[in-house]
Formats: C-alpha cells, sequence, structure tokens
C-alpha cells in the first residue's frame, strides 16, 4: 500500500506541510503498514515558498530589502538541497500587505525589492529562479525588480524615470549594460495563476489597481504607462507590441512577466505546473494506491489549475483521490467529473471559522482517518 499526502495550505489554518502531516497521521492510523509520502505542495501563489522548503528540507535564506514604497525590510528566499534552483515569492518584497499600514500608494509603489531578492539568488550560484508573483502591491512591468540588478530605464533626457507606474509613460530608452552578469544566464520561471493580458479592460492596471488602491484617474494613467512600456520594449527587442500587450498571464502582478520575458528570456508558466515539477510530484504518485489532498476551500476555481486539479490530473487512474478540506462547494458529480473519488469537509458540526480554524490539523487528521476507513472496507 503506498498512500501520497499531497495538500496546498489551508489560509489562516495550517500550511501546506503541516496538513500534509496532518493527513499523513489520520492515513497512518488505518494503514499502520503502508508507505506514506508526505508532499506539500502549492499553487505558485501565497505560501509556496514554504511549501517547497517543507518539500526541499531546506531553510530559508534571509536578505536585506525594501518593501514596495522603499522602505528597509527582510525577504526571504529558498533553495533546493542541490543549490541549483532558487525559490522567490515576490510578495516578501512588494506585498500588499506589508504596506497596507500606510494609505496605499499605486502609482509609486514598485518591485525593487524583489530585484534585491533576486540579487541575492543570483549571488549564491542558482542556475534557475522559480518567481512565483502572487499579491503584489505594485503596478510597474516589473522595470523596479530589472532596475535593482542593474538595467535602467531612461526619459528623453537619458535619466532615470521615477519609479512604480508613475515613471512608465516616460521611458524612452533602455539600458542594460550595468545588468547583473548572471542575470541572462539562469532560467527564469514565472509562476501565475491569472490569465489577464497586461493592458486593457481585462489587464493588471483595471483588474488588479483598485485591490492596490487605484481610483479610476490612476487605473487610466497606469494602463497608458504599461501600454507605453509595451512599445518601449517592442522596439528594444524587436518583438510585436500587441502581443506583449495580449498575451495571456502578462497582466499578472502589475504586468512582471512583460519585462522579464522580453529582457530575461523568463518562461511564464501554470504555478501548479511549476511547483508540481520542483517538488517531482509524478514520481512520488507513481504506483499510489490512495492520494489524499486538500486545501481550504474546494469549489471551481479549485478545478482551474490550482492543487487540488495538478494532484488529480496526475494521479494513477486506479488510485482513489480523497479531498480533504475546509468548505466544500462541490457536488459528488462534479467531483467525479474531475477525477476525485470522494471530498470530505473538515467541519465537524456547526462553528465559527474561528474556532474551525484554532483546531484545523487535528480537524485534518481525524477527516483522513474517516475517510481510509472507508476505503479499508473496499
Amino acid at each position: 500500500m503506498k498512500i501520497v499526502c499531497a495538500p496546498d495550505s489551508f489560509k489562516g489554518s495550517a500550511s501546506a506541510g503541516e496538513a500534509a502531516a496532518a493527513l499523513a497521521a489520520g492515513a497512518q492510523q488505518v494503514f499502520g503498514q503502508a508507505e506514506i509520502i508526505q508532499l506539500p505542495f502549492a499553487d505558485g501563489g501565497e505560501g509556496t515558498l514554504d511549501a517547497l522548503l517543507e518539500a526541499w528540507g531546506s531553510q530559508a535564506e534571509t536578505v536585506e530589502v525594501v518593501d514596495a514604497i522603499g522602505r528597509p525590510t527582510t525577504a526571504r528566499f529558498g533553495r533546493s538541497p542541490d543549490g541549483r534552483t532558487a525559490i522567490i515569492e515576490a510578495a516578501e518584497g512588494n506585498g500588499l500587505p506589508a504596506v497596507s499600514d500606510v494609505p496605499l500608494q499605486p502609482r509609486r509603489a514598485d518591485t525593487y525589492g524583489v530585484g534585491l531578492i533576486a540579487a541575492a539568488a543570483l549571488q549564491t550560484g542558482a542556475e534557475e529562479i522559480l518567481l512565483c508573483i502572487g499579491g503584489s502591491a505594485s503596478t510597474d512591468g516589473g522595470t523596479g525588480l530589472l532596475t535593482a540588478l542593474g538595467a535602467q530605464f531612461l526619459d528623453a533626457a537619458a535619466a532615470a524615470v521615477a519609479p512604480g507606474g508613475e515613471g512608465l509613460s516616460r521611458i524612452a530608452s533602455i539600458d542594460l549594460t550595468g545588468l547583473h552578469p548572471r542575470a541572462r544566464e539562469v532560467r527564469w520561471r514565472i509562476a501565475v495563476d491569472v490569465d489577464n493580458p497586461l493592458t486593457g479592460p481585462r489587464g493588471a492596471a483595471a483588474v488588479f489597481g483598485p485591490q492596490k488602491g487605484a481610483d479610476e484617474h490612476d487605473v487610466v494613467a497606469l494602463d497608458a504607462g504599461l501600454t507605453h512600456l509595451s512599445g518601449v520594449l517592442a522596439e528594444h527587442t524587436g518583438t510585436a507590441a500587441d502581443d506583449l500587450r495580449t498575451r495571456a498571464g502578462f497582466g499578472a502582478a502589475g504586468g512582471i512577466p512583460v519585462t522579464l520575458v522580453s529582457l530575461l528570456g523568463a518562461e511564464v508558466v501554470p504555478g501548479s505546473t511549476m511547483v508540481a515539477e520542483a517538488v517531482g510530484l509524478a514520481e512520488a504518485l507513481t504506483g499510489a494506491d490512495i492520494v489524499l489532498t486538500g486545501e481550504g476551500r474546494l469549489d471551481s476555481q479549485s478545478l482551474a489549475g490550482k492543487v487540488v486539479d495538478a494532484v488529480s490530473s496526475r494521479a494513477p487512474e486506479d488510485a482513489a483521490v480523497v479531498v480533504i478540506c475546509g468548505g466544500l462547494q462541490l457536488s459528488p458529480a462534479e467531483c467525479r467529473a474531475a477525477g476525485i473519488t470522494a471530498a470530505f469537509s473538515i467541519a465537524d458540526g456547526p462553528a465559527d471559522l474561528a474556532r474551525l480554524q484554532a483546531r484545523a490539523a487535528q480537524l485534518i487528521e481525524d477527516t483522513a482517518a474517516h475517510a481510509c476507513h472507508l476505503l479499508a472496507r473496499r
């Protein structure tokens, strides 16, 4: 008997590692002689750094950076056991929660702090950087990140433009002579979980700008800035500007992908795919009899490239795939159509969210044991 426990975090309740341990403990109660593999998982969004560190058995490294409005802070990044791959959560350097203690500055906020993390990762000798870009406070098209790595975005007078989205419309040229010597040597992969284009009604400014404090005037200005940036990048690289403005996923995190793809040759990939490769999900699932996965809420979004979808779609055809979750919003028919054998909520009766969160790990373990008892009778 082989059992694989590969859950996402239960946000606000249990990390992916804690959830995996709880699932394993529940399975152990029933299948004491089974091979039980714990594989904390994530979809490239919040919690991916911690999930990979737990899966790799690695410790985070800390670096002095700045937040999205330039205030000194610290940030973490991780490295694979062989040191070849570095994992960065961009929100460690440009996250919205870190600047929510002051009035939001949607035009000023930038990604310079993310670039400082990347520079530290490059200094370690990493050959690949996995960049997870959710939760940002910025809409600067990734220009701050490249600036921290030595690039210059210059106006018509050859002076550096203002940081953040504010300066995008003034960019006349790009100077890469001072770029970090390893920035274009490493492989960059950017994890995204949205398909929004860079500009327009579904673009970075229009859809995500209001979450970052942008009013309607800011949205117009930021969208115009990103449109202008795409034109400058197109001229610099020989790419079609329309392609940069409309490509799916380029609107993620204030447009970070457009500059990194154009200037560093970065790849944009679904976050769950990137994490699956990094932790060896396919190998772990080979020969599995039972696959236990889960997340805070199982709904239609779970089936669109999130953790549950990534795990269930890679599980062996004859394996029982069981989802343990907080909120269960899919019907049995929807679960079966998605390759899920069964789904169980950890809620054991009427209770408010705070009470369930406080007992989450134990509830996950108990529910996993319940599911395994049912499977043992098959």
